[in-house]
């Protein structure tokens, strides 16, 4: 029986992969294509002439990413912050309105995004937070943090207060006794929470592109255009790079991380 059953688990897990690898490799040999035609199962004509045109335009490349990067950064730091606080209220405390509170965190979940970014376009003009980066950053933070509050939630009932209590007990403040027990436990939570609501925020094109009026520019916001206009080359080069950097963020994330778990489990035993 547990043989069929790993088995089973295998061929899930090779299909799994198959759909995952099977993509970015035809996005890869897209990057080096200049002509595949229907039905060929190969392409006819190789050339570099996408990566040489993305090449010359490098300078922007690294604008694009530098503001993409910086935004959903800051929206995944925001989010953090304020879904940790907002998961602690809502699994810690009791407190009038508590469920109409939690309905609201995730109230984004159900909002279509075309819905709410038009809805708050309008907000934002009468507040002065279109077509600037303030008010991408707070479109984008509204979209993040359902997802941050959702897995803090989780993780601050799997962690819950009792150790943190104890420190209390024993003379820790309530702050020292939060970044001293309880933060080191929710740091793989947190870990998960910050990535979702970073790559939530530098996927964004719709939003972006309505409430930063096409004056800011993430790398979504030129990625989507070519994606759309049938430019298959030069947009599997920039969705090569897309792929790479996102990859790249993650695996600091990782390292980031793996570290800050060693140096608080160093501290935490000493």
């Amino acid at each position: 029986m547990k043989s069929k059953t790993s088995i089973s688990s295998k061929i899930i897990l090779t299909i799994f992969m198959l759909v995952i690898i099977l993509p970015v490799l035809t996005l890869l040999v897209w990057t080096f294509t200049e002509r595949w035609a229907w039905p060929d199962l190969w392409p006819q004509v190789f050339s570099m002439r996408a990566v040489d045109e993305i090449l010359r335009r490098k300078e922007e490349l690294i604008k694009l990413f530098a503001s993409s990067i910086l935004i959903s950064l800051v929206v995944a730091v925001l989010s953090i912050v304020i879904g940790t606080m907002t998961a602690r209220a809502l699994v810690l405390y009791d407190f009038p309105g508590k469920d109409g509170a939690y309905f609201l965190s995730i109230l984004p979940f159900m909002v279509p995004g075309t819905v709410f970014a038009m809805g708050v376009q309008v907000t934002f003009i009468k507040l002065g937070l279109n077509n600037n980066v303030l008010g991408v950053i707070i479109a984008h933070l509204v979209c993040s943090l359902p997802y941050a509050v959702r897995l803090l939630m989780d993780g601050t009932m799997a962690v819950g207060n009792g150790l943190e209590e104890q420190a209390r007990v024993l003379g820790a403040t309530p702050w020292k006794a939060f970044y001293k027990v309880t933060l080191p436990m929710l740091a793989p939570v947190m870990l998960s929470s910050f990535s979702m609501a970073y790559i939530v925020s530098f996927s964004q094109y719709f939003l972006t592109l309505l409430i930063g009026g096409g004056q800011v520019k993430t790398f979504t916001i030129v990625m989507v255009p070519l994606l759309q206009g049938g430019n298959r080359n030069i947009a599997s080069v920039y969705s090569t790079v897309f792929l790479g950097v996102t990859l790249i963020i993650f695996g600091v994330f990782e390292w980031a991380a793996g570290r800050l778990g060693k140096n608080y489990g160093s501290e935490y035993y000493t």
